[in-house]
């Protein structure tokens, strides 16, 4: 995992995300000390914060995870 608490999102951690989006490929997402498996299906912005949508790729359940508190994000190949 990649990412510091305190660093935004850059560039490159974008475009692997859209990346991610448009393959269908799983992230691996930290957020307050868990770790989160899921396949992103789009980014959007929703009352001024960015949030990835996504779902759980075992059991089909949807998650919304806030780009603000994710401290680390990896894209699994």
């Amino acid at each position: 995992m990649k990412r510091s608490k305190s660093k935004a999102f850059t560039t490159k951690d974008y475009d692997s995300l859209e990346n991610a989006i448009s393959r269908g490929q799983k992230i691996a997402v930290s957020r307050r000390g868990n770790e989160f498996v899921v396949v992103p299906s789009r980014l959007r912005v929703e009352g001024g914060r960015e949030a990835i949508d996504s779902v759980h790729p075992t059991t089909g359940e949807k998650i919304t995870i806030y780009v603000d508190e994710i401290s680390a994000m990896e894209v699994l190949r």
